[in-house]
């Protein structure tokens, strides 16, 4: 599961509207870079978008003189919408996405009843990484590990000595991901969490989100040896039943996500807006008594 040695500069930018953090992975300034987990800005009173979020992104690849490749998704978010598009039409690159993004894709065109025009296909994205495959920033070459669990479609990437989790784990006093979502599954979350937590104790482990207990300020970056030693849901000694009994008990107290509803129809879409209908405006879908 180790990537090649040559190590990474990570830039993690956090978002504290949606506690999201979208990092700039490369190896100094002139080089090629990746971009992960991206965040379009999305109020939900009034239904309008900025790019507050992206912009620190474009400048930050902008300064470093940084040549995007990739725009890389963890998962089809449910928590933020994705600024895929608008980065690469200011920054170039590709999108891509795990290949398992079409089980997802599956579920939510039925539950939103999308377009028949909708594909199932992935093909909104650039590109469907599959488990395993190699993705190559500059001389940089990262390794793509399918983690399922909290999404059946969840990919962790790791570049070097580094492993961008997405959803799979949060820092260690707030524990693991929900498995309540559509074909999600606590057994499977379990073993995907395992198999980051087999890596190297050294190994540095980026999260996609923080919700920091009271007192305690953002962070985002831990190992593999802090999260064996103290995540309070699935530190070494845990067994796989004990997490299960645990995270379907807490799964059933979560409320949903603020902005699952138009994230999930978005990101499925690889963060483009639904077609704009005969009057020349986009709308997000509101499935009553579904969820």
């Amino acid at each position: 599961m180790q990537a090649n040695s040559t190590q990474p500069q990570v830039h993690g930018i956090f978002d504290p509207a949606t506690w999201t953090v979208t990092y700039v992975v490369h190896q100094g300034p002139g080089s090629a870079c990746a971009i992960i987990d991206s965040v379009l800005d999305y109020d939900p009173k009034s239904g309008r978008t900025q790019h507050t979020s992206a912009d620190k992104v474009i400048d930050y690849v902008g300064a470093n003189q940084l040549k995007t490749e990739w725009i890389l998704e963890t998962h089809a978010h449910a928590d933020h919408l994705s600024a895929a598009p608008y980065l690469q039409s200011k920054l170039g690159g590709r999108t891509a996405i795990g290949d398992h993004i079409t089980a997802v894709q599956k579920v939510f065109k039925g539950i939103f009843n999308l377009e028949p025009e909708f594909k199932l296909d992935g093909s909104q994205f650039n590109h469907l990484i599959q488990p395993g495959e190699t993705i190559s920033v500059g001389a940089l070459e990262g390794q793509a590990h399918y983690v399922p669990g909290h999404t059946p479609a969840c990919m962790a990437y790791q570049f070097g000595d580094a492993v961008f989790v997405g959803d799979t784990l949060f820092m260690p006093d707030v524990g693991t991901a929900r498995c309540d979502f559509p074909g999600g599954d606590a057994k499977t979350l379990y073993a995907s969490v395992r198999k980051l937590l087999s890596l190297p104790e050294s190994t540095r482990l980026f999260m996609c989100h923080d919700y920091p207990p009271a007192g305690r300020p953002v962070q985002f970056e831990t190992t593999v040896a802090e999260q064996r030693a103290n995540n309070i849901h699935v530190h070494d000694g845990v067994t796989e039943a004990e997490f299960v009994a645990m995270r379907t008990k807490r799964d059933a107290t979560l409320e949903m996500p603020v902005l699952i509803l138009p994230a999930v129809q978005i990101n499925i879409r690889a963060g483009e807006l639904p077609p704009k209908e005969d009057n020349g405006i986009a709308y997000a879908k509101i499935p009553l008594n579904v969820l």
